[in-house]
Order: structure tokens, then C-alpha cells, then sequence
């Protein structure tokens, strides 16, 4: 006979008081429809995320031992193995509650504790970036779902962003195509300040704005509003190149390591 959740959640030892294992199930459901497997009846605890269109692990649920984790103590924690961009996974495995994979193959996988040592919404914020890195791919491209980041450069000698943002909370923007309205847009400025300045959001896209100084051509416009203000040292273009980022002459996607190592330090702050 089939064994039940609750049947299974009984027979796991020595649980931990605080675990985000049930969130993170209602979560998986709730943003990508997923109902969660427990392949193997020796281990009840294990229970796999798994796409429904590319049938890939995006993480694996577990009930481990501490001390298999290199921890103190005889107790049993919950974790969940999370696929990673090697690039982010080496920095994000030297904080508090995040390990090398206990059970995937490390390097693209890390270990993330369940018991509130990791803030939930990083959590989740790494499940989406696994979801996304295991996603089936059509004609080379990857299934995007949801809000998108995105990096757009400003060349300050034809627009004054930084008096702009002091005088309105939102801005008009030239259109970039496929950008929607909730997606996160990183305002990069060129030289020479050659870093991110603002992070904002588009609350409005495709509107009708006929403009040419014959420097800058536009037709429709976006309308962003100013979400958080960076110092130039914080996000540099050296440090960006370390992201993948080579160039910015348009519009282009963030790295989804970048966008959790953003996650982190504001979480850490």
C-alpha cells in the first residue's frame, strides 16, 4: 500500500524543531506545479523536485545525519541539494548553512540547511535559479518563467540618470524588447563611471513616446521606478566580468549567479 505523507514524516528520526521543508513543498507546487516524489521506501525523508517538462531533479529533499554534514551532535537536519552556477557556488558555500552537495555531484550542486540558518527567501530565491538552470531547452534557449532581471546601460552624456531618479521616483525609458512589466532592470551607467547604479522595476511597458535629437531614437518607452541605489564601488564592470559579463551595449539578461549573490547581501545586511 502506498504510503502517505504523514506516514512517512512519522517515521523520520529525531527531527530538527525548526525545518522549511513544508514551505518549500507549498512553494514548488505553487510557482512550478510540482508534487513532490519519494522514490525509495528505505529512506522516507528523500523527496524529489522534479520538472514536468524536462523530468530533471531541480532539488532533493533529505533527512541526514549532522554529522555527515561535518556538524556537531547526533540529531538528523533537513537540506535540500540545489543545482548551482558553478561560478556562484564556491562564495555561497563559505556562508552560514550552505554546503558542498551531501548527495549530488558538488560544484553544481550545493547543500542548503533547512533549519533557519539560511533566510527562506534565499531559499527559494536558489530554488528558482535551479529551476531555471534544469529547464528544458527549445531551438537553444532556455524556458524563462516569471519576473526577469536585466542589465541596461545609460550613457551619461546624452541623460543625467542620477539627477533624473533625485527629482521622481520613476523614470521613462527607452522600450528594450521582451522586457515586461515586473521585471528587475540593473540601470548600468558607461563611462566613466563604468558600474550599476540602480536597480529598479518596470511598472509599465510599450508606451507610445515618438523622440529623436538624432542621438537617441525612440517610439515607445518603458516607465521605471528606482528600487535601491548602489555606490559605483558596489558593482563595478571588473566585477561583473567576473560574472560572464564582457560587454553591455544593450539589453541583456543577469547571470543567475549574480542575481543570487545580489539576494545574499541584501539578506546579509
Amino acid at each position: 500500500m502506498k504510503k502517505t505523507t504523514c506516514q512517512r514524516t512519522m517515521k523520520m528520526r529525531n527531527k530538527p524543531s525548526v525545518s522549511y521543508r513544508s514551505e518549500i513543498i507549498a512553494y514548488a507546487e505553487k510557482q512550478y506545479g510540482t508534487t513532490p516524489e519519494y522514490l525509495w521506501q528505505s529512506i522516507p525523508g528523500y523527496a524529489v523536485l522534479r520538472h514536468g517538462d524536462s523530468r530533471k531533479w531541480y532539488g532533493l529533499i533529505m533527512d541526514v545525519p549532522a554529522e555527515k554534514l561535518g556538524m556537531s551532535g547526533k540529531n538528523v537536519v533537513d537540506i535540500i541539494e540545489i543545482k548551482c552556477d558553478p561560478i556562484l557556488s564556491g562564495s555561497l558555500t563559505g556562508g552560514k548553512g550552505i554546503r558542498p552537495a551531501y548527495h549530488m555531484k558538488q560544484g553544481s550542486w550545493i547543500s542548503v540547511l533547512l533549519d533557519g540558518s539560511v533566510e527562506k527567501t534565499l531559499v527559494f530565491s536558489l530554488l528558482d535559479m535551479s529551476y531555471k538552470l534544469t529547464s528544458k531547452r527549445r531551438k537553444g534557449k532556455e524556458l524563462l518563467s516569471g519576473r526577469q532581471e536585466w542589465i541596461v546601460p545609460v550613457n551619461p552624456k546624452y541623460y543625467d540618470l542620477q539627477k533624473a531618479f533625485s527629482e521622481n521616483e520613476e523614470i521613462i525609458w527607452k522600450q528594450s524588447s521582451n522586457i515586461s512589466v515586473g521585471d528587475v532592470i540593473f540601470l548600468y551607467v558607461t563611462a566613466p563611471v563604468c558600474a550599476v547604479l540602480y536597480r529598479c522595476e518596470a511598472t509599465e511597458v510599450n508606451i507610445p513616446y515618438h523622440y529623436d535629437d538624432g542621438n537617441v531614437h525612440m517610439d515607445h518607452v518603458m516607465r521605471l521606478r528606482k528600487l535601491e541605489q548602489y555606490e559605483p564601488s558596489f558593482l563595478p564592470f571588473e566585477k561583473l566580468k567576473t560574472y560572464g559579463i564582457g560587454t553591455i551595449r544593450g539589453p541583456r539578461r543577469m547571470p543567475h549567479s549574480l542575481i543570487c549573490e545580489l539576494e545574499r547581501n541584501r539578506h546579509e545586511q
